[in-house]
């Protein structure tokens, strides 16, 4: 990026929040009661925001979409009542006026407002000269550049009070999750915004109940600043995304669960040993790195082989007995499959690039 970005810590934020900070509360306003029950509910618990869906975005027409401006109202009441702040999601600039207008405490952009830059721009110039912490999800694929656009969009508003909120991302093939966690991509934006505060949304990662502790402690565990689940008093009559939402009670008995470790240690015996690790760590990393650029002054010979008796870079069945032997080898070293795959599907299109600059120089 080239300006760095002002931002303020989420203790800076104005509310009485500890860390990590937790935010629940029920997918969608469904009716006045509803929303006060689960609000007044979660005060007994250790939650320090409450969330609500107003405005729902659906794939398909004649879903619950959400109760609009007078769902506000209910939750601004009981946010009060119980003495908490509240935020909602907002996908446009009159879903941000209005939610102004009512004294919404932090609003929050969703996964498919992320992805448009016109509906982001909008909404940050409804924001102008506005003090309120906007907490912006990933975009529904895998693109860094785009969740970064967004949380530059909202900054160069004047929005010091950001937070990211990693939320999963939607892909073709079938896992245990409704959206794969990628946690490399949320580690990559750390690296790169440092001072971006960081919360999970395990709720919409796991898509029901089952993964819910696990993803939690994953994320408090990648040292995370928050996170933000779904709850309602009453799951099995929810709306929308029933599978996936805890009662107040149940989301009481997932955080008391969760260890919450240190982020570092004053213990000199501890920081010696672990510089130790470092040291045979980084003296691996150069190693492989050696190895690797052998592999492709072999690569790049081979491409020179090729060329010279006119056969083509990729050889399928060559590639196949790669990935079949490289697997067994890895779950011999106790590696996961998964990640030898993506290794060396790496490697082997890295190889590629070497053996056509070769073929075709």
């Amino acid at each position: 990026m080239d300006n760095k970005l002002k931002l303020a810590g989420i203790k800076d934020w104005g509310f009485k929040t500890s860390s990590p900070l937790i935010i629940a509360g029920p997918c969608s306003a469904e009716t006045e009661e509803q929303v006060m029950e689960t609000v007044m509910a979660l005060a007994k618990q250790n939650v320090q925001m409450i969330r609500a869906g107003i405005w729902k975005p659906r794939t398909r027409p004649n879903s619950f979409e959400g109760v609009g401006f007078i769902g506000l109202q209910w939750l601004k009441k009981a946010g009060k009542e119980a003495g908490l702040p509240v935020c909602v999601e907002v996908a446009n600039a009159k879903h941000a006026l209005d939610a102004l207008k009512l004294g919404i405490e932090a609003l929050w952009i969703g996964a498919r407002t992320t992805v448009n830059p016109f509906a982001v721009q909008e909404i940050a110039d409804a924001l102008q000269g506005v003090d309120v912490p906007v907490m912006i999800k990933n975009p529904v694929n895998t693109d860094l550049e785009l969740w970064i656009g967004a949380i530059e969009r909202i900054n160069k508003a004047g929005i010091t009070k950001i937070a990211a909120i990693h939320r999963g991302f939607s892909s073709y093939e079938k896992t245990k999750y409704r959206n794969k966690p990628h946690w490399e991509i949320p580690i990559e934006l750390k690296r790169r915004i440092p001072e971006l505060p960081l919360i999970c949304d395990p709720s919409h990662i796991c898509g029901s109940t089952d993964y819910l502790l696990s993803v939690s402690q994953t994320a408090i565990d990648l040292n995370y600043d928050g996170l933000i689940i779904e709850s309602h008093i009453n799951p099995k009559k929810a709306l929308s995304d029933a599978k996936q939402q805890l009662t107040p009670e149940e989301l009481g008995e997932l955080l008391s669960k969760i260890i919450y470790r240190r982020v570092s240690s004053d213990d000199a015996k501890f920081l010696s040993r672990l510089e130790d690790f470092r040291d045979k760590i980084d003296h691996l990393d150069e190693t492989l790195v050696n190895m690797l650029a052998d592999r492709m002054d072999v690569s790049r010979e081979i491409g020179k082989y090729k060329k010279e008796k006119n056969i083509t870079i990729f050889q399928p069945g060559r590639w196949d007995e790669i990935v079949r032997n490289r697997e067994k080898q890895g779950t011999e070293k106790k590696l996961t499959v998964e990640f030898v795959r993506q290794l060396f599907e790496i490697i082997h299109q890295e190889s590629i690039h070497h053996q056509n600059k070769v073929m075709n120089s």
